[in-house]
């Protein structure tokens, strides 16, 4: 048999095994159960090829659609929302309650506006406890909970991705001046800049110890944590753990199993291993591999010619000094477990070979422009770092009284714009039902591009809109 033809047919029996696969795991119609036989993590491990990453990707899409059932282990009676597996004094009377959660039968119940993995209209907001270790509040008060609205998913995986080079380049400067240090005996200090954006100084002495004071935008460890608002998750893996238990009740083996816990049922509603680390992976697979938001060229020639001058309006003010249009990216392959995961999360350490996959396999992939040395351009519309957003004057988006990961409760990441014409409403709690509005609040490191953007005729305002509202999320 030609060669040729032998690739073929072992692509083809390859198909044919991912598919008898997901037919195995998903339940039938009628059975109850929405998660089914679960996903073994060593099925999918090392080097993925392009079959068995999409059939990866087809079991995260039917989880992530999933309405999960108290068969699949929907409820946690004995445990709270925490982050940290935290059992409950009592029994919770309600398993379904919007402010401590559950609050969700499915994550796409949330993330679907205007696709499966888009954002969530106010109606969807959800309530984070600092505290996490007691969820028996009842109000909304924010002495009590930050309300943040959803965000979406699409492109998350290169997100993720830049945040671990941006992560490696940062402590490689650190250990760099470090080295410096020792070897002449003074001391280094160094400008920490990675794919350029800043984030303040370090200054290395001779004897290891570093002065981390003139840190900006990022925790001590300089490990950038590009999801949540508040900038403190630092992987979809991670993310996907805490939604899972938080909104629906579905406990991760990785985190609230006898490893950590001592129990097989921490949350003891009768369902053990409610969700293994294969499953997860698939979750994290789905959401990894979402394509970017877009931006269109408008039809209309005038929405076009305004839309341009927009765009320089967006420069010249000051809003692409935190929104950068766009950030190089070296490498499109993700590994999963990643480089940064912490304890409670599975870690490349704890498993004989992780998932690696390549995002340039997705259709998506070539859409991407690329940069003179090679590297993609990731056109989000922001910098993975952390700005005090709000002021004495311009106060509205610096609402919450909660601290969360010892994050100034002024200060959150930089929003990325990509896809905003297709998310509003706008703000961390979603109540900012136009553009024009949430700009005008911008206080703290954007106060003085709000400032200008106040001063601009009217003219120009709507151009800067028109701008923004090519910037969309498509089917």
């Amino acid at each position: 048999m030609p060669y040729r033809v032998l690739l073929v047919a072992g692509a083809a029996v390859l198909a044919l095994l991912a598919g008898a696969a997901l037919a195995e795991n998903n339940p039938s119609p009628w059975d109850e159960r929405t998660i089914g036989e679960q996903t073994r993590q060593a099925d999918y491990s090392g080097r993925l090829s392009d079959e068995e990453l999409k059939a990866l990707i087809e079991r995260g899409e039917h989880l992530f659609t999933a309405k999960f059932t108290t068969m699949d282990g929907v409820g946690r009676p004995m445990a709270t929302q925490a982050i940290i597996p935290t059992k409950r004094k009592r029994p919770v009377p309600q398993a379904f309650q919007r402010l401590p959660g559950m609050d969700s039968n499915a994550c796409s119940s949330c993330h679907n506006d205007p696709i499966v993995g888009g954002a969530g209209d106010f109606v969807t907001n959800v309530f984070v406890s600092e505290g996490f270790t007691n969820a028996d509040f009842d109000s909304t008060d924010p002495q009590f909970s930050n309300e943040r609205n959803t965000n979406h998913v699409l492109g998350a995986g290169l997100i993720e991705l830049l945040a671990r080079e941006m992560t490696a380049d940062l402590q490689a400067q650190r250990t760099e001046a470090l080295v410096r240090a020792r070897s002449t005996g003074e001391p280094q200090t160094v400008r920490l800049t990675t794919k350029g954006v800043e984030f303040g100084k370090i200054t290395a002495e001779p004897d290891g110890i570093v002065d981390l004071s003139g840190i900006d935008g990022v925790d001590t460890d300089l490990v950038i944590r590009p999801f949540s608002q508040k900038g403190v998750i630092g992987s979809l893996r991670q993310f996907t753990v805490n939604a899972l238990n938080h909104h629906h009740g579905i406990q991760a083996v990785e985190r609230f199993g006898p490893r950590w816990t001592g129990q097989d049922d921490f949350d003891e509603d009768g369902i053990a291993a409610e969700m293994g680390a294969g499953d997860v992976s698939a979750l994290v697979a789905w959401q990894a591999s979402r394509p970017p938001p877009t931006q269109i060229t408008p039809d209309q020639t005038q929405w076009q010619r305004m839309s341009e001058r927009g765009s320089t309006i967006f420069e010249d003010i000051g809003c692409s000094d935190c929104h950068r249009p766009a950030l190089p990216l070296n490498s499109l392959e993700f590994a999963d477990p990643g480089p940064v995961d912490g304890a409670g999360t599975l870690r490349q350490t704890e498993i004989a070979d992780g998932a690696v996959y390549d995002l340039a396999l997705l259709d998506w992939a070539e859409t991407l422009p690329r940069d003179e040395s090679g590297a993609v351009l990731v056109p989000l519309f922001g910098d993975l770092k952390r700005h005090k957003i709000a002021d004495q004057q311009v106060s509205a988006l610096g609402n919450e009284l909660l601290g969360q990961r010892f994050v100034d409760r002024d200060v959150f990441m930089t929003g990325e714009l990509w896809g905003i014409a297709s998310t509003d409403p706008y703000g961390h709690r979603g109540d900012l039902t136009t553009l024009d509005e949430v700009i005008r609040v911008h206080g703290g490191a954007g106060r003085a591009a709000r400032d200008r953007y106040i001063a601009l005729g009217d003219d120009d305002r709507e151009a800067l809109i028109a701008f923004l509202k090519t910037l969309v999320i498509t089917p």
